[in-house]
C-alpha cells in the first residue's frame, strides 16, 4: 500500500509541476516569440526567453515522469496500456526538450540579428524563422504524443477505479477539443497555445487528478482488488 500511495503522490506532484511549468514557459514566451518583429523582441527580452526554455526543459522533464511514476500501479490492470502510456510520454517529453534547446538558442540568433545590417538580417531571419518552424513542429508533436499517452492511462484508471470515474471519463472527454485544437494549429500553423478555450478543459482536469492524488490517493479497495485488465504480468 505504501508503494501505491507513493506512485500517487508522485505523479500528482509531476502533474502540477507539468502544469505549472507549461503555463509559465507560454506567459514568458508567447507576446516576445509571435509577430513579425519576433528576433527583435527576442534580442531585447533575453533573460525573459532563456527562462521560458528552462521552463519548457522542466515541463518536459515532469510530463514523462507522470507515466512513468504511475507504471507500477498501472502495469498490473493493463500492462500493454501502461506501457504504450510511458512510451508516447516520454516522446512527449523528447520532443518539447527539442523545442526548449531551440528557445534557448534563439537568444543568440536574435544578438546576431540586431548586430547585422542590411542584406546579412536577411540570412540571420530565415536561420530563425526555420528555428522557429521546427519549434513549433516539435511541441506539436509532442502534443500528439501526449494526447495519446494521456489517453492510454485514462482508459486504465476508468475501468480498474483507482480513482473515481469522472475523473479520468473528464479526462478522456476533455482529449477532444485538445485533439482539434492539435489539428487546427496544424493547419493554420498558429501555436497550439492559441487555443486556449481549447486546451482548458484538460488543463483543469489534470489539476483536478493532481489534487486527489496527492490527498486522497488510489482507492483502497481497486488497489487490493489488483483487476487485471491487461496481459499478466510475468511470474
Amino acid at each position: 500500500m505504501a508503494l501505491d500511495r507513493r506512485a500517487a503522490v508522485t505523479a500528482g506532484v509531476l502533474f502540477m509541476v507539468a502544469t505549472a511549468a507549461s503555463l509559465l514557459s507560454t506567459a514568458v514566451e508567447h507576446p516576445v516569440l509571435t509577430g513579425t518583429d519576433y528576433l527583435a523582441k527576442i534580442a531585447g527580452n533575453t533573460s525573459r526567453v532563456s527562462a521560458g526554455g528552462l521552463a519548457e526543459l522542466v515541463a518536459a522533464g515532469a510530463s514523462a515522469g507522470i507515466a512513468i511514476s504511475l507504471y507500477p500501479v498501472l502495469r498490473k490492470r493493463g500492462e500493454a496500456l501502461a506501457l504504450g502510456a510511458v512510451v508516447f510520454r516520454a516522446l512527449e517529453g523528447a520532443m518539447y526538450t527539442v523545442g526548449a534547446v531551440i528557445t534557448l538558442s534563439m537568444p543568440a540568433v536574435a544578438r546576431q540579428y540586431a548586430r547585422a545590417a542590411g542584406p546579412g538580417q536577411d540570412g540571420i531571419r530565415a536561420i530563425g524563422d526555420a528555428l522557429a518552424g521546427v519549434r513549433q513542429d516539435a511541441i506539436l508533436a509532442g502534443v500528439f504524443a501526449y494526447i495519446l499517452g494521456a489517453l492510454m492511462y485514462y482508459c486504465i484508471l476508468y475501468r480498474s477505479r483507482l480513482v473515481p470515474r469522472w475523473l479520468p471519463g473528464w479526462g478522456i472527454a476533455a482529449e477532444l477539443p485538445m485533439l482539434i485544437a492539435c489539428l487546427l494549429a496544424s493547419f493554420t500553423r498558429a501555436p497550439v497555445t492559441s487555443f486556449t478555450i481549447l486546451i482548458l478543459p484538460i488543463a483543469v482536469q489534470e489539476i483536478a487528478l493532481a489534487a486527489w492524488l496527492i490527498f486522497r490517493g488510489f482507492s483502497p479497495s481497486a488497489v487490493q482488488a489488483r483487476t487485471v485488465t491487461g496481459p499478466a504480468p510475468a511470474a
